[in-house]
């Protein structure tokens, strides 16, 4: 069966989904990937699935550009001729499930987060809302990433038949080990992982950071993640200021996050919303506590207490209870919750877990 995938970044793809591609390819499918082609695509090139070049603005809706993807999903199915279709990101899951749709090609989605378009309310929710409605209702499963997710959109009138519950992307469990808490000595290192935008956090992790370093000796800040550019221009002199002050380690993106990871003590995530966190997931299966917005997407991730602490998102001074919270455990209590975080992912994530569940949609299929 020839399996087309259709998502909105190449190395999105390639570093949550690569071994639900090889465990296609394995069964004797052929995959064919419909994505923008960047600096990224050439990791799917390496993996020997069929690629297609396939021009998509990730953020704001423009009606001709998005008919234009539109088109350009009908051209691809009808030159390929896949058996089923498989959609990911909120464009592919509304113009490429509306196409698949219409040319009566059976087709699965993955919604992997609402987005702040859905999750803001106001009119371009409510429009939103309906195109998923749309081009949804056909389609032989609907995956959410989270409950929260799941049950909203099933309330509004989305996927209320069809709608089923997966782990995230769940987590590579061989390429990312439990690795030894490190010591203590040389100071306590806090690790922010995410996209640098408003929605993920990034102004609390940077006052915090600031006010912080400036009441411990033995505290450091770090941030990976590459900027969401109409933001750029925003938080670039805020981190090139603080860097400068000392007040936070600024990696750029890093294609592989797991060894800045394992030099880290505690990871945080301050996102307003999420599908379901990769960068917790990893953070856990590491064997790293987590400091964590106590939104759906991130809460499911840890338990309380244990492997982790949630706080009230948008809200630094929630934060820096947090991280002061977690300051005053002992060094073994620190160690001791980042073991029980690799078991808690072990049980609930492994990635295994994903592909086996779509394995068994498609031979349903």
């Amino acid at each position: 069966m020839t399996i087309l995938i259709l998502a909105n970044y190449a190395n999105g793809l390639f570093l949550f989904r690569k071994e639900l591609l090889e465990s296609f390819k394995k069964a004797g499918h052929k995959v064919i990937v419909s994505v923008p082609f960047d600096e990224n695509v050439h990791k799917l090139r390496d993996m020997n699935v069929e690629l297609v070049d396939t021009h998509l603005e990730r953020h704001g809706m423009n009606p001709l550009k998005d008919l234009k993807l539109f088109a350009s999903y009908m051209k691809i199915m009808k030159n390929t001729r896949p058996g089923v279709v498989l959609t990911y990101t909120i464009k592919p899951n509304i113009y490429g499930a509306m196409a698949a749709k219409f040319l009566r090609i059976p087709y699965v989605c993955n919604v992997t987060g609402l987005g702040t378009a859905i999750e803001g309310g106001g009119m371009l929710s409510k429009i939103l809302v309906k195109m998923y409605s749309f081009s949804m209702s056909r389609a032989k499963k609907v995956f959410f990433q989270n409950e929260r997710n799941l049950e909203f959109m099933k309330n509004k009138g989305v996927a209320a038949k069809n709608a089923a519950l997966l782990p995230g992307s769940g987590v590579n469990l061989t390429e990312h080990p439990f690795r030894e808490y490190p010591s203590e000595n040389d100071g306590i290192r806090f690790l922010a992982v995410i996209r640098i935008m408003k929605d993920k956090g990034i102004e609390e992790y940077l006052e915090v950071a600031e006010a912080i370093t400036s009441e411990y000796d033995n505290v450091s800040f770090d941030l990976v993640g590459e900027y969401e550019e109409d933001e750029r221009a925003k938080y670039e002199p805020m981190i090139q200021a603080l860097e400068e002050k000392g007040s936070i380690r600024y990696h750029g993106h890093l294609d592989t996050v797991e060894p800045v990871m394992a030099n880290s003590h505690v990871i945080v995530h301050p996102s307003y919303h999420e599908g379901l966190s990769n960068v917790l997931l990893e953070a856990g299966a590491c064997g790293r506590p987590v400091l964590a917005s106590d939104v759906n997407g991130c809460k499911e991730t840890f338990e309380e207490g244990v492997t982790g602490m949630g706080f009230k998102p948008g809200d630094s001074s929630a934060l820096r209870d947090a991280i002061r919270k977690f300051l005053a455990l002992s060094e073994d209590d620190r160690k001791e919750m980042g073991k029980k975080a690799r078991l808690f992912i072990e049980k609930n994530y492994d990635r295994k877990i994903v592909i086996s569940t779509y394995e068994q949609t498609l031979k349903e299929l």
